[in-house]
């Protein structure tokens, strides 16, 4: 065979492995109909979503693709870059920082991708179709009610309180503070409750309804960044800095379960914490045995499975064209968002067993002492 001849032929079939390597990564328009983008694997809230997303994909034969930007906004510019090019019709994305997403959507707008914003808002663009959330006030207000509940069963006042909220680039965390103020603030304002780590909490002890300015100066000294190490950073530092008399006993909220169950190691090892209550949210499953053996009070269960149904319920439609109603809608800024929300359901030792174990949601084998929950004994 001639050299002119062998080139040839390598050259072809360098071109076909080529073209096989991208049709097996999925390249080229046409090949996906959803991408989902979440904001990061470094959470157990997320691994539970994706693995709800992959188990719905699989039973119902959905072209699709899930994608994480491990927090950072400009890999999530390029994971929507690369869902556009293979295709897409519909993204469902929760952003990493809802606002600097406006313009990643808006790019996938002009491709005529329909957005959903998946969970966390984004915020300013009217790039956005439908928002499916969590009803975020109500999971923050279920916190703040649990603990003004519990402060009952003590009497009193001047009560330690401890507030920590999420990260200031989530417009959760703002819906979540603005939840535990609405329960809490009354109690605030009338000497029940004392907030220790925020003097611009009791600055504003007695104003119910606080703008968002006002919300962000809160939360700004109280910002555990979604991070637990940061979040127990926070809470020693706290604990530094009050006397014996306010951290004996403590009422502590935690934006999520990862960081409540930082924050309740911090106060189990300080000598001077006699007891505290404390509450999270999304009902993940490291936080399990922590209700069980009295570390963590309560979380505000997140059922992924709720809110994943009802996103890929709703893409779908989109694909084939359906008009979707809402009951509900939500200014981001820009427009009003056409609205559906899951609900949320309150999680202590009183029905953990009824709910997570009889209900199938976790294995109860996989923890210890649960037989006994009704006898476990509080920090």
């Amino acid at each position: 065979m001639k050299k002119n001849s062998v080139r040839k032929l390598v050259s072809t079939l360098l071109l076909l492995v080529i073209l096989i390597g991208l049709a097996a990564c999925g390249g080229g328009k046409g090949k996906l109909d959803i991408g989902i983008v979440l904001p990061t694997k470094d959470e157990d809230r997320w691994l539970a979503d994706e693995a709800k997303f992959k188990e719905i994909i699989e039973e119902k034969g959905y072209k699709a693709e899930i994608m994480y930007s491990q927090a950072s906004s400009s890999t999530e510019k390029a994971n929507v870059e690369a869902l556009i090019e293979k295709g897409i019709k519909v993204l469902l994305i929760c952003p990493f920082d809802g606002p600097a997403a406006a313009s990643t959507v808006e790019m996938a707008k002009e491709e005529g991708v329909q957005v959903i914003s998946y969970d966390r808002l984004i915020i300013g663009t009217e790039a956005i179709d439908y928002y499916v959330a969590f009803e975020s006030v109500k999971i923050g207000e279920a916190m703040g009610e649990y603990l003004v509940e519990q402060a009952a069963a003590y009497g009193g006042d001047n009560l330690n309180l401890y507030l920590y909220s999420g990260a200031l680039t989530d417009n959760n965390s703002f819906s979540f503070f603005r939840g535990y103020w609405n329960a809490l603030q009354p109690k605030i304002a009338d000497g029940t409750f004392v907030v220790r780590n925020s003097d611009v909490a009791m600055k504003y002890k007695d104003t119910l309804d606080l703008s968002y300015e006002e919300l962000y100066e809160i939360m700004q000294s109280v910002d555990t960044e979604w991070d637990p190490a940061h979040a127990k950073t926070l809470a020693e530092a706290d604990l530094t800095n009050a006397t014996k008399e306010e951290k004996a006993l403590s009422f502590i909220i935690a934006p999520d379960d990862n960081t409540a169950r930082a924050v309740a190691d911090a106060f189990l090892a300080d000598a001077d914490v006699e007891e505290y209550r404390i509450c999270g949210a999304d009902g993940v499953e490291g936080s399990v045995q922590y209700l069980i053996d009295g570390k963590q009070d309560m979380t505000v269960y997140c059922n992924p499975e709720m809110l994943v149904t009802s996103a890929m319920e709703l893409a779908e439609k989109l694909i084939n064209g359906d008009k979707v109603e809402t009951a509900e809608v939500v200014n981001n800024e820009a427009i009003d968002v056409p609205t559906i929300r899951s609900d949320v359901q309150t999680i202590t030792r009183d029905n953990i067993v009824e709910v997570f174990f009889d209900g199938g949601v976790y294995d109860a084998k996989n923890y210890t002492n649960y037989e006994n929950i009704s006898d476990a004994v509080k920090p």
